[in-house]
């Protein structure tokens, strides 16, 4: 069940007016990150925050300070659920199609939804051959992802998966993933957006002194996988049994391997 509170939505830590949010309509010039939020703590806390600020530097020549946005998040979280989804967007004040910004860019919008879990699984995926415009930046406007999603819905798929021009796995349309040969969590290495969920697995991964790599993955090599898993902000793994024709098993081992770490990461209160 939800509430009021599940939608609220805030510009600059007051509430974002009708007048406010139409002149966003069409302003993709912005980046974001999503988080689900317990009580209000969430983990990775200190990679959410690392995200917004390189991101900022990168599309505005500046960022808001660490605190400051812990503190506009912290204000649309009052009242809320205990469990709630939270995304934090920031963006250019003079918008997109400008030559430059202005002096105190970038605004920040913070806007709660009800949280989510994800998709049970395993999910079917279609091969795109896709590169993602600045693909380290969580950025708005990427109607592609969408597109592909929904040609691969329409085509009997759960989603797609992206390969780069070198026929390289990258990641997929709203997900990084992540393979298990039998022995070791492989990474693909190509040019992809390091999500929070995976930062956090990677770093617990290497405390439990769990083998893991990053390597060039090509649609060849799909087959020689024991396992796939997809994970964002919603799950920290989420199986994968097919790409295309190809069949891959569904690995109860990486989904456990992948939890587990995931849960060793502590909350940590906004």
């Amino acid at each position: 069940m939800t509430n009021q509170f599940d939608f609220r939505t805030e510009i600059d830590g007051r509430e974002a007016t009708v007048e406010a949010l139409s002149s966003l309509a069409f302003a993709g010039f912005a980046h974001f990150t999503a988080m689900q939020v317990r009580d209000g703590a969430v983990r990775g806390l200190d990679l959410h925050l690392a995200r917004l600020h390189r991101a900022s530097v990168e599309f505005f020549g500046q960022a808001l300070s660490d605190d400051l946005v812990r503190e506009r998040i912290r204000n649309v979280l009052q009242d809320a659920p205990s469990a709630v989804s939270v995304t934090a967007t920031m963006y250019s004040r003079s918008g997109e199609f400008t030559p430059t910004g202005v002096d105190n860019d970038p605004a920040v919008l913070v806007r709660t939804a009800p949280s989510f879990d994800g998709p049970e699984g395993p999910l079917r995926l279609t091969v795109v051959q896709h590169e993602r415009p600045f693909p380290t930046i969580k950025h708005v406007g990427e109607a592609s992802k969408t597109q592909y999603l929904r040609r691969a819905v329409e085509n009997g798929f759960d989603d797609a998966v992206f390969v780069d021009s070198h026929g390289h796995v990258s990641e997929a349309t709203i997900w990084n993933i992540v393979f298990w040969d039998g022995k070791a969590v492989v990474w693909p290495k190509a040019a992809l957006l390091p999500g929070v969920t995976m930062g956090i697995i990677r770093r617990q991964l290497a405390i439990l002194g769990i083998t893991q790599r990053a390597e060039q993955i090509t649609l060849a090599r799909l087959a020689d996988m024991k396992g796939a898993a997809l994970m964002n902000s919603w799950t920290p793994g989420v199986a994968v049994n097919g790409f295309d024709a190809v069949s891959v098993p569904s690995s109860a081992t990486l989904i456990e391997i992948l939890k587990e770490a995931y849960a060793r990461e502590p909350l940590v209160a906004i």
